[in-house]
């Protein structure tokens, strides 16, 4: 994040599509030429791991921190290779437009790509896929067991299939193996055309000058291959139930914390192995993308640590972290540069020496810039650095006119209205946010779609510290337009930002 530079904040599940959720196909391409159109050189995502209903499909809870979504495969992209018919993909349901209705998807997608693997053994040809396996069964042999595990138990949590199989003893591994030998190969498929499908997605990012910018949560989910095969690198139990959860202490977002009920790590034995499994991660990720923002970052010098019987987080603790000494043990190991730190909430000294020590850039989002005293709000607009990344909001914020019109108070919109010179309203807000974030200081400025939009709150991402109705938000067809392309061109060119 070395140039001044501009993107538009979009998952991939929230692209339009026939197929009731957003995927790597065509529909994506056509996102990446609208953003070459407009000059913007930067396409953020959030993770791309596979979400879990009982997680609310959040990809911030993932069975595995290094498998990639099957429900993002294109199955226009599978027709036109001739693992499916056009036949095959019917009847299609009747989704909706605007959002995922994640139980028809998976429902729908789940048959669609099963059939799509008969198909496959059907052809034969195995040669391409037996590279891709060979190449990542360091990760791959283990997440295709589970899968398929899972898939046995009728979705139950790994530490309720038996003792055996929750302590991974070399006979019950060995049996499993051999039982599940043909449901392993059908998971390592979808990981196959996933990975094939998004690095192709990606280079046709790149040649036309625009970088993906991934999102790597810091925590993983209880009911995840990561937890199931590294035990030891978590506070569990003796039972390997959690010991302690993750979290963060009240904040803007909740008032008594939030309680995310993933395991924390023991740091003293991540140490102990030179940090040999982040590393591994982080490596993993530099591989699907060109920069990186780390999710909840201030994890690497203390985190918030909760009981796992505890119903809120309102009553953890900070527990410290090596966090310092991780980075420079990735640094030696991985070519690290492009990340980006997620530093909001609570942060302290020990945060920032370590942003400050390897120059990691963090965030300002605008939607804080307009309280309290504006000299000493890092916020505001006046203060951003250059080594930041600017939003007018993240996918946990409300969206820009929502901020405007249901959160933000009257002082608030009194100093927006100071700022600009003008007394904004709820059909220019976003309009006037987008206009501060291109000419910011802060070198990376990053859009929420919906802002681009001016979406109203019923169109957020997100709303932390719930559970229904997260996750579903997606594009209209057509919404985005050359009137906007152009827009978004003539502010990245006079703001600088032109990629």
């Amino acid at each position: 994040m070395r140039r001044r530079a501009s993107g538009l904040l979009l998952h991939i599940t929230s692209l339009p599509s026939p197929y009731g959720i957003g995927s790597l196909g065509p529909e994506a391409y056509r996102f990446a030429d609208f953003l070459a159109e407009s000059r913007q050189g930067i396409w953020q995502v959030l993770p791309l791991n596979p979400t879990d209903p009982v997680a609310c499909n959040s990809p911030y809870g993932s069975n595995s921190a290094l498998a990639g979504n099957p429900l993002m495969i294109s199955l226009s992209a599978l027709v036109d290779e001739g693992l499916l018919g056009s036949e095959d993909l019917e009847p299609v349901p009747d989704f909706p437009t605007g959002r995922v209705d994640f139980p028809a998807v998976i429902e729908y997608k789940g048959r669609i790509l099963d059939r799509a693997y008969e198909r496959f053994n059907e052809r034969g040809d195995r040669g391409e896929f037996d590279a891709f396996s060979g190449i990542n069964s360091h990760w791959l042999e283990d997440y295709a067991l589970f899968a398929a595990l899972k898939d046995e138990a009728g979705g139950a949590v790994w530490n309720e299939w038996g003792d055996d199989l929750r302590d991974r003893t070399d006979r019950a591994l060995d049996e499993a193996h051999a039982r599940l030998g043909g449901a392993k190969d059908k998971h390592k498929f979808f990981q196959f055309l996933f990975y094939k499908q998004w690095h192709a997605l990606k280079r046709y990012c790149n040649d036309r000058g625009i970088e993906i910018f991934g999102d790597v949560p810091i925590y993983v989910s209880y009911d995840s291959v990561d937890v199931w095969t590294t035990p030891g690198i978590f506070k569990l139990k003796g039972d390997k139930s959690p010991e302690f959860i993750s979290g963060v202490p009240p904040d803007y977002f909740s008032k008594t914390g939030q309680l995310w009920g993933s395991p924390v790590y023991r740091w003293d034995a991540l140490r102990e192995q030179d940090f040999a499994w982040w590393i591994r991660r982080m490596h993993h990720n530099f591989s699907l993308f060109n920069l990186m923002r780390i999710d909840h970052f201030r994890g690497f010098a203390a985190y918030w640590e909760v009981p796992a019987n505890h119903k809120t987080a309102a009553h953890g603790k900070w527990v410290k972290v090596p966090g310092m000494e991780f980075f420079d043990a990735l640094m030696t190991k991985v070519p690290a540069d492009g990340i980006a730190a997620e530093d909001l909430g609570h942060i302290d000294e020990d945060v920032l020496a370590i942003m400050d020590k390897f120059g990691f850039p963090g965030m300002k989002v605008l939607q804080f810039g307009f309280n309290g005293n504006l000299d000493e709000n890092s916020y505001a607009p006046r203060n951003h650095p250059e080594n930041a990344v600017v939003y007018t909001g993240t996918h946990d914020n409300n969206t820009t006119r929502g901020w405007f019109e249901n959160e933000a108070r009257k002082a608030e919109k009194h100093e927006l209205n100071v700022c600009v010179h003008q007394d904004v309203t709820a059909d220019t807000v976003s309009r006037v946010l987008i206009d501060l974030a291109m000419r910011s200081p802060a070198r990376t400025a990053v859009i929420p779609v919906q802002d681009v939009l001016g979406l109203p709150a019923e169109y957020r991402m997100n709303i932390p510290g719930t559970e229904e109705g997260n996750w579903e938000w997606r594009l209209e067809p057509g919404a985005l337009n050359g009137e906007i392309a152009a827009n978004l061109r003539r502010l990245a060119e006079e703001s600088g930002r032109a990629g």
